[in-house]
């Protein structure tokens, strides 16, 4: 019996392993008028003002200072795409 048991084990174990994995979703993107509109910036904003309205939300945003890990992630991507267009 205790057999049975093993050898169901280790099928089981072999089968999940063998399953195809799920392909994480692509990361939704922010458009740039969005992303201006989340940091707080006008369309004439150059890299330094960015940076500082980013600093600025952040450190008063940060999850460790009780804000959200999601309005973080937010904040990280509008940067993100402002500082790479």
């Amino acid at each position: 019996m205790a057999k049975v048991l093993i050898a169901a084990a280790l099928l089981y174990i072999l089968w999940r392993w063998l399953q195809p994995k799920a392909k994480p979703s692509a990361a939704p993107r922010l458009g740039e008028s969005e992303a201006r509109a989340i940091l707080g910036v006008d369309a004439a904003a150059g890299p330094e003002e960015i940076r500082a309205a980013h600093r600025r939300l952040v450190s008063a945003l940060h999850p460790d200072r009780g804000g959200s890990a999601e309005l973080t992630r937010r904040i990280n991507m509008a940067r993100d795409t402002l500082l790479r267009g």
